[in-house]
């Protein structure tokens, strides 16, 4: 037979157990779910152009290194039909210790209403010895109930959480706005008014990296990795 003293006790912490549970449950339901609708299909679809943090147009370059990584971010003057869109080609290369370790060729597409940015997917090869080893990481928007991304907003708000890509099972990447205002200093020059993007991903939810974005010229930072180069390279 319980005590008194003892069934208080009980008491109590039963209290406090459902009130922490009533705590959690409403910071769950205030938090915001992760965006995965982006209203493609009333766009109006171009290949080139510009938001606050993005330069989709052919020629323009970026260029960030840090310790024995070298990544370059090329616009390519090229297009690719995904999905029943044509997007514009970005190309990703990522070279460690001086040999060339990846490469990636992306698929964005921007919304000439709101200038937000899509992501349709990336073919990606990773080297070893100069020979490709493997394609971990390609998918395409419209195949195995693949869906498009956002990669950027065309206004970014605070706290705003979407996902980059959709393809269950392959690249659930995610993003979170987490500050508007960060100042980023880099070898290329010091930026204000940078966007800071928490990413991770819905299959390794261990997984988190810090991303910075400066007006007008858009990655600037990924981790250890630092601006060193930007601009056109075809001399626009």
């Amino acid at each position: 037979m319980m005590t008194k003293s003892i069934q208080s006790l009980l008491a109590a912490a039963a209290i406090l157990g459902a009130c922490a549970a009533g705590a959690q449950d409403r910071d769950k339901a205030a938090s915001p779910a992760w965006q995965d609708q982006f209203g493609i299909s009333n766009c109006t679809i171009v290949t080139q152009g510009r938001n606050q943090y993005t330069v989709l147009e052919p020629g323009f370059q970026l260029v960030l290194e840090g310790g024995d990584t070298r990544l370059q971010i090329t616009v390519l003057d090229e297009t690719k039909v995904v999905d029943g869109v044509t997007t514009r080609v970005v190309e990703e290369k990522e070279w460690k210790n001086g040999e060339l370790y990846e490469v990636a060729r992306n698929y964005f597409a921007m919304c000439e209403q709101t200038r937000d940015v899509f992501y349709f997917g990336e073919d990606v090869d990773f080297y070893k010895n100069g020979k490709v080893t493997k394609h971990d990481g390609t998918w395409h928007a419209g195949v195995n109930g693949n869906r498009a991304g956002l990669q950027m907003a065309g206004a970014p708000q605070l706290k705003m959480k979407y996902y980059q890509e959709i393809a269950p099972g392959v690249a659930m990447d995610r993003a979170e706005i987490v500050s508007l205002n960060e100042t980023c200093k880099t070898p290329a020059g010091t930026f204000s008014n940078c966007l800071k993007v928490k990413e991770g991903s819905a299959i390794d939810i261990t997984a988190r990296e810090y991303k910075y974005y400066a007006p007008s010229i858009g990655l600037v930072r990924d981790e250890d990795l630092r601006l060193t180069k930007y601009g056109f390279i075809n001399g626009k």
